[in-house]
């Protein structure tokens, strides 16, 4: 089908056939991904949204799309006003809007592979109050009208090294099934992939830009454990490595293996699983514990391998920062260069490291008004040249073996007006609030949000999408439960202690709409705080990304003594760790940006 009117249109008629009154389009797939597979790209081949979060409704004389404060542009930019209603969330939630506008007793369908029973519990309750009835249909009607649809990827897992990932797999299981009995449980499901990929010790390439393998796992309290994966990605290397411990099962035999723990306690993690597992556990009997997926938070709390690994990605992806910083620096002034030959230049600096495997999102490249869209999305249409009088923001990551990076700078294209400077050093003071934070262990995220937020408040601003998220290791560039967001903000969520040896991002930013962006990201990890007198524990944050911040971007009249102190030790820091990586000619570019101000 030639335009998304048409796809709208054919999905109509596809919910007539299957006695259907409207139809709820979430973009994720059935292990609640942030980033999923081109096969479950159903969102953007409906609606031509390319955002990372969103949800659609369709009706039979209406539809909307549903973005939170992050997207309030680039849903405006990518989807047709003339078909579809723009609404913000959270201030209006999606059952909140069927209850007003489903019709009468009318028959809402939902894929229950897409959506967690909490979800589907909300969304009944409100439609009932209008006679309507929430329906669970067997086939998603997408798919049905999806000419050319994707296939779910082939590629092969890979077995991940025990020396990077710090702690065997038999270790990890093991430490699980020690979870399990004191949770008097049978068993667990592993839905997330990231989870699946940290328990086995394996990693893959059916997400671009997250290194997960589609597949499903049970642990036991024995500390064995089936998975389901595709047989044709099991190569003898990976059955070896996962052992005879962990039985092998096709992923399409996962739905049925619930139905077999009648009279057993399974738990499933509420947030984490979809309706359809809950659903088939119940019906084969077994008692569902709902309680949280324990590979959270081990996952999130690095070990020491992890941490070495971090740095020592984190330190191979500065080097190729500075390249690219210093090669736009000359070449946006001399014009010839749009926002996609920059993102693609970034990706040669890094793939020149011989160490990457991918990036770990696409790369956020945006200049001038792109730049005020937080997670803008280049293509061909909307690719922007990069001119003089602009600021550009590059926000980007790399997947290597031993780490996964995310970093963002900005770059001024010729002079930047006094307003630049000004909400750029604001910005600036944010993240060096983050950066210097002391807190007690039980602080939670949110507590620290307003730290970044006080510069910009100060002057009546601010930015709608959280300060930090968590960070995988080779895994996840987003990755839960730590975060650094209230909840009133998009990222914001259940308040989660933050512990030693989480990574966080720490991305305070300001966006004037229609003129510019700004953004100064790096990744840090908290570590133990030893203060002299304190009498209760302490926590802090390394910063592990090693990058310039750009001068002359900076008002340094606008910062404390402190601050500018922090600043000055962060770019010797840089010259000191980056420096002896690079050639004299680069290396005299960052001594230059890392000379002391002030």
């Amino acid at each position: 089908m030639s335009t998304h009117a048409d796809r709208l249109g054919a999905l109509r008629e596809q919910l007539k056939r299957q006695s259907l009154d409207g139809f709820v389009v979430p973009l994720t797939d059935e292990h609640l991904s942030e980033y999923v597979g081109a096969y479950a790209q159903r969102l953007a081949w409906l609606t031509g949204f390319e955002g990372s979060a969103g949800t659609a409704v369709v009706l039979p004389a209406k539809a909307a799309i549903f973005t939170d404060g992050r997207y309030t542009i680039q849903v405006r930019e990518q989807v047709s006003a003339d078909h579809w209603s723009f609404v913000g969330v959270p201030a209006t939630s999606v059952s909140g809007w069927l209850a007003e506008h489903a019709p009468d007793g009318g028959r809402i369908g939902y894929d229950p592979w897409l959506h967690t029973r909490a979800w589907v519990d909300e969304a009944r309750r409100a439609l009932a109050a209008k006679g309507a009835e929430l329906v669970a249909v067997e086939g998603n009607p997408i798919d049905a009208v999806w000419a050319g649809r994707p296939d779910m990827s082939p590629a092969p897992l890979d077995a991940y090294p025990d020396d990077l990932a710090g702690r065997s797999s038999a270790d990890k299981r093991g430490e699980i099934a020690e979870w399990l009995a004191s949770s008097h449980a049978d068993a667990v499901v592993l839905s997330a992939l990231d989870a699946i990929a940290w328990t086995f010790n394996v990693r893959g390439k059916d997400v671009e830009s997250t290194p997960v393998a589609l597949a499903y796992a049970i642990v036991h309290a024995d500390a064995t454990a089936d998975l389901f994966v595709d047989e044709g990605k099991l190569t003898d290397d990976v059955r070896r490595h996962l052992g005879n411990a962990v039985r092998l099962h096709s992923r399409g035999a996962f739905a049925g293996a619930l139905g077999q723990f009648a009279g057993k306690r399974v738990v499933a993690d509420p947030a984490g699983s979809v309706a359809a597992i809950i659903d088939a556990l119940e019906a084969g009997g077994a008692k569902v514990v709902a309680m949280r997926d324990p590979v959270v938070l081990a996952k999130a709390i690095k070990n020491p391998a992890e941490v070495a690994g971090h740095d020592a990605a984190q330190l191979r992806d500065a080097g190729a920062m500075v390249r690219f910083l210093k090669w736009i620096e000359a070449a946006a002034p001399k014009g010839g260069q749009t926002e996609l030959t920059a993102a693609a230049r970034l990706r040669e600096f890094r793939e020149a490291t011989g160490a990457l495997r991918d990036v770990s999102f696409s790369t956020i490249s945006a200049t001038g008004p792109h730049g005020a869209i937080p997670h803008y999305h280049v293509t061909e249409e909307s690719n922007l040249p990069i001119e003089p009088g602009q600021l550009f923001l590059i926000d980007s990551g790399g997947q290597y073996l031993d780490g996964t990076t995310d970093i963002t700078r900005v770059v001024p294209v010729g002079e930047p007006t006094a307003e630049m400077r000004d909400r750029f050093t604001r910005v600036l003071r944010g993240h060096i609030a983050i950066a210097t934070a002391l807190f007690p262990e039980g602080t939670v995220g949110a507590q620290l949000d307003s730290f970044a937020r006080r510069p910009l408040w100060e002057a009546g601003l601010d930015y709608a999408h959280g300060t930090g998220h968590g960070v995988g290791a080779y895994l996840s560039v987003h990755e839960g439960p730590q975060r650094i967001a209230a909840p009133n903000y998009p990222g914001g969520g259940p308040a989660e202690p933050l512990k030693a040896g989480m990574i966080l991002s720490n991305e305070p930013g300001y966006y004037k709409a229609g003129e510019y962006g700004i953004r100064i990201e790096n990744l840090i990890l908290i570590e133990p705080r030893d203060i002299a007198g304190a009498d209760r524990p302490m926590l802090g944050f390394r910063t592990l990304t090693f990058v310039p911040i750009e001068r002359d971007l900076i008002d340094p009249a606008l910062l404390s003594t402190d601050e500018l102190a922090w600043l000055n030790a962060y770019h010797a820091e840089v010259m000191a760790k980056v420096g002896p990586t690079l050639d004299d000619e680069h290396r005299a570019w960052l001594e230059a940006k890392c000379a002391p101000i002030g």
